[in-house]
């Protein structure tokens, strides 16, 4: 039985999608547990950010990140980009950083696609075993 074209090319369109690093992501703290809130994650210029799209803590929702430095300095933490300028490197993103808005805080950033749905991010100082790392789970 052959297929049409169109029905395999949007399988293969669905697939290679699924498989990618872009998109929505649920941020998990790595120390509670809880769910934060969620990332988009997107190429601007050949390059790879995140953006804070959504707080869940109600109370939470309008904090600006105080400890920031530079364009950060008391910006909101809702809307601003806190993983800037990755590049893919085989099955990694790299060479760019993350921001910890709590704390204010710009590390080397380091992202692999676990399966379809689980994101790790790492974020370190100097070389990734000095660093900690969270799952998002992407946000269906």
């Amino acid at each position: 039985m052959k297929l049409p074209l169109y029905i395999v090319m949007l399988f293969i369109f669905q697939i290679s999608f699924s498989q990618t690093i872009f998109g929505k992501w649920k941020t998990v703290d790595d120390i509670s547990g809880k769910e934060k809130g969620v990332v988009e994650i997107f190429e601007h210029k050949g390059k790879i950010y995140g953006k804070v799209i959504e707080i869940f803590e109600t109370d939470k929702k309008h904090i600006k990140c105080e400890k920031c430095d530079g364009d950060e300095k008391n910006k909101p933490v809702l809307g601003m980009n806190i993983i800037k300028g990755l590049a893919k490197d085989g099955s990694v993103y790299s060479g760019g950083k993350v921001l910890d808005p709590k704390i204010g805080k710009w590390y080397h950033c380091k992202i692999t696609l676990d399966g379809k749905d689980k994101l790790i991010v790492r974020g370190y100082i100097g070389i990734p075993l000095f660093g900690r790392s969270q799952i998002w789970m992407r946000q269906k």
